[in-house]
């Protein structure tokens, strides 16, 4: 028979995927010495079989839990069930990863009107005892019978105030015994049964409870929020009760080993007197600071001094403490590992350090990546009262306001005249990057994380929150709507990229602050990490707030994004529209000085790194005016009839958009492809390039700029590039009388590239992933529509675990590059790997790209910290030791 209940003394600390972090926890303290209440664990095995088996417990668990019980008896003094000397349990979820208050506990379990006599006796105390049993049939009622708590609340509020009383420790016996009856003939009006006052089948319909709180809507709403595994189960830890309402030398707290907010080295925490475990979080009664304790019980407080300590020194890292004190003697009843702030987490992995009692490698792997987001952008000051108009996705950290604007150009002008505006869009397009780049952030109502707007802003460091659905956005009126309430264009507004809240109005915000701490941690990291960490940058300023945050190259220059400006476009268009060779130079020889500059400010922002430069990838129609706006244009000036001319440029402008609107076009007319059809539009890109490159060597810089060719699936097309690269390369280092070192090589977003690396290498001396179209192509999943549409409802139905375009998905996009990386090698063992899709920052997708021996991630300058983070937490987990490179 399976062992599905382990006593606190057979665990250990190790144990956490069976035991859960309470469960390990409760069984190490028992371990070392320290004062726990006895008990037993359910493990997660049972959960899962209970789930599995049609929510039905396994067999021989009962018996487990009968057996281990008449142990805990022995070691108490006490017995379950036993009028004369009752022992009262609690009953705990512990799942593997700390989730508070997302499951249910229920305590003071076993209380039925005989052992609350007998618990009256002992303790001559008869009101402890009733308050104790009215507690605890509130408890099992919410939780068990699922009678919601707000109508015993109302019952227990009907009687203070009939005994004319505020707080609870104030109702005398008697009146507790009113509410015992009162809440015992709801129980029986809500659920048709009298109370259950059999102590064992209240112990199993209790564990079956917290079963199936692991299910609850708030611990599943958790776990996809801070992705855990919905497979994993919780296990239950039923432990006897200790009691802090049994008079004044009784209480029970909560405490950090240190500050969680600040990191401070300095006790932090809450106690009550006279109080159970969760009077300290119902805010019924104010809890006092736990430095009170030191006045009022001081033997007592200098005991959990020590304790605290030593379970800091234990668990090498920062404890958050459950504590109860019963007449004057201490108990521990949970220790964990503290959440805590970005900030916090900074300083007590840095502080640790310095104190000697761990080392750098075990610091790195206390802080989150993800975290470090909070620390590089405007927050909002958390003492600040907010108006929460709405939640969307929370698409790019940092918090911004500003007054709202609909139209890009709008935004732009407004911007440019030193006002703070508030682009809010249904969606934006690579046409409203200017006025993306003037706003203070950007608000759209459809959308997701991944969308137009939210890698943009990622890559600019602004806020953004898109998807937000609530929004009703009406551009005719120049209005937005959230319920009744109506936005027009010049109300003000705020975001909060962190957490996807809009709320009307400014609010105070607070800059960022670098601590000494946070540059200490990323230089360890620095030194532990193998895959060096570019940037997705640009203009020559993403590349210098890169290089701020500690980027070592640029893994993807976007030139597309280079044309949209208002000085550039019209000469796009020109470029686009030509009908002639000779039309098309003409363009393209306003526009390569221009690219020229680009490149100049970019790689010498960069000197001495690494600069990967992607030739123009979109379709040409997004550089042209949409194909329904001409329409209403076309028919208003027909419909006018005084302007002739005007009505003939955009019914010839219309025409040349139908001829290149295309049905699909992200895998139409676009990358490579558009070089191939229209090759002397790449040719003026690689000269500016290679103009700039020769212009800064002259100037004594040392420059590395990488071509890359997006699109590709074939050798023959990298082929009728390189020969292209090469000549162009030859011609301006001659002309310039320079050599500088530059390479050529190709970006890997379609699944045929990725199956024929071996045959690009042979032209390509580096292949950059470009894992958003990768994803694409994989799964055959338009990202804009899956994530509006299906990808919810799949994550729901667990048919994924992940979505997939914002962690990589290793089993289908990870094979594809595993493949490409081993095809790529096998043709040229030195060629150079990488990843610059939004993947690139993502912590669990840096990982991978360590374990199959990527050369570097590239991400937007924001998240390179969280990179370097993450690529030393794969180096150390992988038990590497590198030292200081």
């Amino acid at each position: 028979m399976s062992k599905y209940v382990y006593l606190f003394n057979e665990g250990k600390a190790d144990m956490k995927s069976l035991l859960g972090g309470k469960g390990a926890n409760l069984a190490e303290m028992t371990n070392i010495g320290l004062p726990v209440p006895p008990g037993m664990t359910i493990t997660t095995d049972t959960c899962r079989e209970y789930y599995k088996a049609d929510r039905k417990l396994p067999e021989g668990m009962k018996e487990q839990v009968r057996n281990n019980l008449t142990q805990i008896e022995a070691a108490t003094g006490k017995k379950f069930g036993d009028a004369a000397n009752p022992l009262l349990v609690s009953v705990r979820s512990g799942a593997v990863f700390s989730m508070p208050g997302m499951m249910d506990t229920i305590l003071n379990l076993g209380l039925n009107e005989a052992t609350a006599k007998g618990l009256a006796e002992n303790t001559n105390n008869l009101r402890f005892a009733y308050d104790a049993y009215r507690r605890f049939i509130q408890m099992f009622s919410d939780v068990v019978l699922e009678i919601p708590k707000h109508s015993f609340e109302h019952l227990l509020a009907d009687q203070k105030e009939a005994q004319g009383v505020t707080f609870d420790q104030d109702l005398t016996a008697e009146s507790l015994r009113v509410v015992i009856d009162n809440y015992k003939a709801l129980v029986l009006k809500e659920s048709g049964h009298p109370f259950p006052e059999d102590p064992m089948e209240q112990l199993f319909m209790a564990v079956e409870a917290v079963f199936r709180s692991w299910n609850n809507d708030r611990a599943i709403i958790y776990r996809n929020l801070n992705k855990i595994d919905h497979d994993l189960g919780t296990a239950v830890n039923i432990q006897s009760m200790v009691f802090g309402n049994m008079g004044n030398d009784c209480g029970t707290g909560v405490a950090f080993t240190r500050n969680p907010s600040t990191g401070e080295k300095k006790l932090y925490g809450e106690y009550l007197t006279n109080a159970q475990g969760e009077d300290v979080v119902a805010g019924i009664r104010t809890p006092q600071p736990i430095a009170k304790l030191q006045a009022e019980m001081p033997e007592i407080f200098d005991q959990f001094v020590k304790t605290a300590e030593k379970l800091e020194n234990h668990y090498r890292n920062m404890q958050d403490i459950e504590f109860t004190v019963e007449k004057g003697k201490l108990y521990m009843l949970q220790t964990r590992n503290g959440k805590r702030t970005a900030q916090a987490a900074i300083k007590v992995a840095h502080d640790m350090v310095q104190e000697g009692l761990i080392s750098k490698t075990e610091a790195l792997l206390m802080v989150e990546p993800g975290q470090l987001d909070q620390l590089l952008h405007r927050q909002i000051d958390s003492s600040a009262k907010l108006n929460v108009l709405a939640t969307g996705l929370p698409a790019s950290p940092g918090a911004a306001s500003g007054s709202v604007v609909f139209d890009a150009d709008d935004a732009e002008r407004l911007g440019k005249a030193g006002q703070k505006v508030m682009l809010v869009r249904m969606e934006t397009t690579p046409d409203d990057i200017h006025g993306i780049i003037v706003a203070q952030g950007i608000l759209t109502s459809r959308g997701g994380m991944t969308s137009h707007a939210a890698v943009v802003a990622r890559g600019m460091g602004k806020p953004c929150v898109c998807g937000c659905e609530a929004l009703k956005v009406d551009y005719n009126n120049k209005q937005f709507t959230v319920g009744n309430v109506v936005i027009k264009e010049g109300d003000h507004i705020s975001i909060d990229g962190a957490t996807g809240r809009v709320i009307l109005g400014d609010v105070p915000m607070k800059d960022p602050e670098l601590s000494a701490e946070y540059l200490a941690v990323l230089d360890w990291a620095d030194e532990f990490k193998r895959l060096d960490v570019r940037a997705n940058a640009d203009t020559p300023e993403d590349a210098l707030k890169a290089r701020e945050f500690g980027a070592t190259g640029i893994g993807l220059t976007r030139t597309e994004h280079m044309f949209m400006a208002q000085d550039r476009l019209p000469f796009v268009q020109q470029m686009i529209l030509a009908e002639t060779l000779e039309e098309r130079q003409q363009a393209l020889s306003h526009l390569l000085p221009m690219q020229e500059s680009d490149f100049y400010g970019i790689l010498k922002a960069m000197e001495g790194y690494p600069v990967c430069i992607r030739l123009l990838d979109p379709p040409l129609h997004e550089f042209l005016p949409s194909q329904e706006e001409l329409l209403v244009e076309t028919t208003v000036l027909k419909t006018r009839g005084d302007n002739a001319e005007l009505l003939a440029q955009k019914e010839e402008l219309l025409k040349q958009v139908r001829k290149l609107h295309e049905f699909n076009p992200m895998l139409g007319h676009r990358g490579c492809r558009l070089g191939i059809t229209y090759p002397e539009v790449y040719e003026m890109q690689m000269r500016a390039i290679f103009n700039a490159a020769a212009r800064l060597t002259k100037e004594g810089f040392k420059v590395l700029p990488e071509v890359e060719i997006p699109l590709t699936i074939s050798k023959a097309e990298m082929s009728f590039f390189k020969v292209r690269i090469d000549r162009i390369a030859k011609e301006v280092m001659s002309e310039f009388g320079v050599n500088f070192h530059y390479t050529s090589g190709t970006m890997i977003e379609l699944p045929r590239a990725a199956l024929l690396a071996d045959e690009l290498a042979e032209d390509a001396e580096f292949f950059s992933f470009g894992t958003n179209d990768l994803t694409q192509t994989c799964l055959g999943f338009s990202r804009d529509d899956a994530e509006g549409k299906f990808l919810p409802h799949y994550l729901e139905s667990k048919i994924l675990k992940e979505n997939p375009f914002v962690v990589l998905d290793r089993q289908g996009v990870g094979k594809l590059m595993e493949i490409a990386v081993a095809g790529g090698r096998k043709t040229r063992p030195n060629i150079v790997t990488g990843i610059c899709g939004e993947h690139g920052g993502e912590p669990s997708s840096v990982e991978f790209c360590h374990q199959i021996g990527l050369d570097f991630v590239s991400c937007s300058p924001y998240r390179v910290p969280i990179a370097r983070l993450a690529a030393a937490q794969a180096a150390v987990s992988n038990g590497e030791n590198l030292g200081t490179r």
